[in-house]
């Protein structure tokens, strides 16, 4: 059985500390669907094609990797995958709380879908797609802290 793991997250924009997990868990995993959670309650920085785009361009020597988005439970998109993983990064003990409490829920609605956690490198603790949002926002240089394949000059955010 191919074992194929979902890592969703919003990716607003996706940072060096993503990319770690991610080419981490190619290690584990036969197929990563890294999903972009489209929320009409959040307002994003950036586009969803955008971000898309910005995650293609870092994985595009990756055939094992693919990018999507979706509305709704993570869980029942991973249904409609055919995935049976979840793929989460954890930074700190508080994401480890805050994850360890949608996974529990997760598998009381899906017990067949295992939540998998791998520690980010300790270099990339301090980095968050808010704090880059922030760096970015206010005119500075996040280059240092998102893949070196997303050229944040090439996008400009696309808040109302």
């Amino acid at each position: 059985m191919k074992k194929i793991a979902v890592f969703p997250g919003s990716f607003d924009p996706f940072t060096i500390g993503h990319e770690g997990i991610v080419r981490r868990a190619l290690t584990l995993f036969d197929e990563i669907i890294i999903a972009v959670g489209a929320n009409a309650l959040k307002k994003s920085y950036y586009s969803l094609e955008t971000r898309k785009t910005m995650i293609s361009s870092v994985f595009a020597d990756e055939p094992r990797i693919n990018i999507d988005h979706y509305e709704g439970l993570t869980v029942d998109y991973c249904k409609r995958k055919g995935a049976n993983y979840i793929l989460r990064g954890l930074r700190t003990a508080a994401d480890f709380e805050f994850e360890r409490a949608i996974a529990q829920v997760n598998k009381a609605m899906a017990y067949d879908i295992e939540s998998v956690f791998l520690l980010t490198v300790p270099e990339h603790t301090p980095i968050n797609s808010s704090i880059v949002r922030d760096i970015i926002r206010s005119g500075g240089d996040a280059s240092r802290f998102v893949p070196a394949a997303i050229n944040l000059k090439d996008y400009r955010g696309e808040e109302d």
